[in-house]
């Protein structure tokens, strides 16, 4: 596969799996500071969401979603995760370790694609991977 396709998609189905996630902890927290933030972040995944499609889209691929054995699983895992322990704390300690998985893999794809992909492309994975660190920092504030 296309090294730039692999990158979009990534960017794709990680924005995905971050609106997905965030929007479902929208409903089960009760804290409205984090409500807040959760809204923001969502927003801020949704800009790479579309960007990674329509970057996809213009150069004649199709954006692979996230499939739904994995939206289930996700949505599962929150629940459960959630069903003993809904504080923000938890709900926020959830978030850092499900962003910092997302630093993790855009560090490796960075390095292991590092002169295959596009700059405008690399690019938009650092802006990602940037975009979880802040998350990992600005969700430490609710510990």
């Amino acid at each position: 596969m296309n090294a730039d396709v692999e990158f979009l998609n990534y960017v794709y189905q990680n924005s995905q799996m971050g609106i997905d996630t965030l929007e479902q902890l929208l409903e089960i927290t009760e804290d409205e500071k984090l409500q807040t933030y959760l809204e923001k972040q969502i927003e801020g995944y949704r800009k790479f969401h579309n960007e990674a499609r329509d970057i996809l889209n213009r150069n004649g691929y199709d954006e692979k979603g996230l499939g739904t054995f994995e939206k289930i699983r996700t949505y599962l895992m929150v629940n459960l995760q959630t069903m003993a322990d809904d504080s923000t704390s938890h709900i926020a300690k959830m978030l850092i370790q499900g962003s910092s998985m997302g630093i993790t893999e855009a560090v490796k794809k960075l390095h292991q694609y590092e002169n295959d992909v596009e700059k405008d492309i690399k690019k938009l994975m650092e802006r990602l991977q940037e975009f979880e660190e802040e998350n990992v920092e600005k969700l430490k504030e609710f510990l």
